[in-house]
């Protein structure tokens, strides 16, 4: 396994979605993204194990590797919540992380399998026109 072409992919494959103006690894707060460079995704590396019990039969190692994708979305319109813009962009995530039901993401052949993994934390700027979503990525590889 590799790890920075596993984040390299996951990356490409959640920036090429729902048209962001703003993408990068560099996790920024919300704050320091001006409204008019959002929609705005941002990838973050979290936690990472290794299957010890594989491992400890003389198999490979299975690693899991933990990310989050940070979407931020920013709406003035008051007329219409933040997660009307906020709900389309994370169905498209989704989408892209599972292709058809019942398959894997493979992110090309680079792992196992790469999958929403919890809770989805949403912010959709009921008191205010800023709108935040953290959704965790779980990724097997070996």
């Amino acid at each position: 396994m590799n790890r920075e072409s596993v984040a390299a992919a996951l990356f490409a494959l959640a920036s090429s979605t729902a048209g962001f103006i703003t993408t990068s690894r560099r996790l920024k707060h919300w704050s320091d993204v001006p409204a008019e460079d959002q929609p705005a995704l941002f990838q973050a590396q979290g936690k990472e194990s290794v299957d010890v019990q594989v491992q400890k039969m003389g198999g490979p190692n299975t690693h899991k590797l933990a990310f989050q994708l940070y979407v931020y979305v920013h709406n003035t319109d008051p007329t219409i919540a933040p997660a009307s813009l906020l709900n389309p962009i994370l169905d498209a995530i989704e989408a892209k992380l599972t292709p058809t039901p019942g398959t894997k993401q493979t992110l090309g052949g680079l792992v196992q399998h790469a999958f929403i993994s919890g809770a989805i934390e949403t912010d959709e700027g009921v008191l205010g026109d800023q709108a935040v979503a953290i959704i965790p990525v779980e990724v097997l590889a070996v």
